[in-house]
């Protein structure tokens, strides 16, 4: 397996990969940590079962070892699942339930996703699914975060804030947020003091009502 492309942006992850039994875990552990980077550790479970079962079909029917690459994509009420592989065969379900080909794949997309499909590429074909966040207040403003620091990340250029791949990365770009956003307060005349602790507040009150 090949690392992550360090173009790519905060919101969307590329792996390319070689399909083999043997790198399913990897492809679960790289799934977990890019969905928690992002704050979406509701879909986690979901998202690792779509990822092995669509790899499964890769190795099963377009042959073990051959090149493919998964995608995942943040969108504004959830994530989108990828994977690219050479076969230009496109799986469909039949009214019987799912032609052999496609394995047991196509059948969780069905069930888990709220939208899936097929798409023939000049490579090959894409198979995708878009797996949906719990409506609620928490995913909402995680969403929206990961929203302006992938915007933010863009403004202040590759150099100043790197790739947000662990922990220690997001916090140094929301420091550098929070920074500015502090300098933009005291140039409008606020009490940058006074806006953190109202926001602290704000966060501890919302993080009660869930609890």
């Amino acid at each position: 397996m090949t690392s992550r492309d360090t173009s790519q942006t905060p919101h969307r992850y590329v792996l390319p990969f070689r399909a083999f039994p043997e790198v399913l875990s990897s492809l679960r552990r790289n799934v977990r940590a890019e969905l928690r980077s992002w704050g979406l550790l509701g879909l986690v479970d979901e998202a690792e079962l779509v990822v092995t079962e669509l790899a499964t079909n890769v190795f099963k029917h377009v042959g073990a070892g051959s090149a493919a690459t998964l995608v995942l994509e943040l969108f504004t009420v959830g994530v989108r699942v990828e994977i690219h592989d050479t076969s230009y065969e496109v799986p469909a379900l039949t009214e019987a339930g799912c032609a052999s080909e496609c394995g047991r794949g196509l059948h969780l997309l069905v069930e888990m996703a709220r939208d899936w499909g097929t798409v023939v590429t000049g490579s090959g074909k894409v198979v995708w699914c878009e797996l949906l966040v719990a409506a609620d207040i928490a995913c909402a403003s995680i969403q929206r975060a990961n929203r302006v620091i992938g915007e933010y990340r863009e403004l202040a250029g590759e150099a100043a804030l790197p790739l947000l791949s662990c922990p220690q990365a997001q916090g140094e770009a929301a420091t550098k947020l929070i920074g500015d956003l502090l300098h933009w307060l005291a140039a409008q005349g606020c009490d940058p003091d006074e806006v953190l602790d109202r926001a602290q507040r704000h966060y501890e009150a919302e993080v009660d009502a869930a609890a």
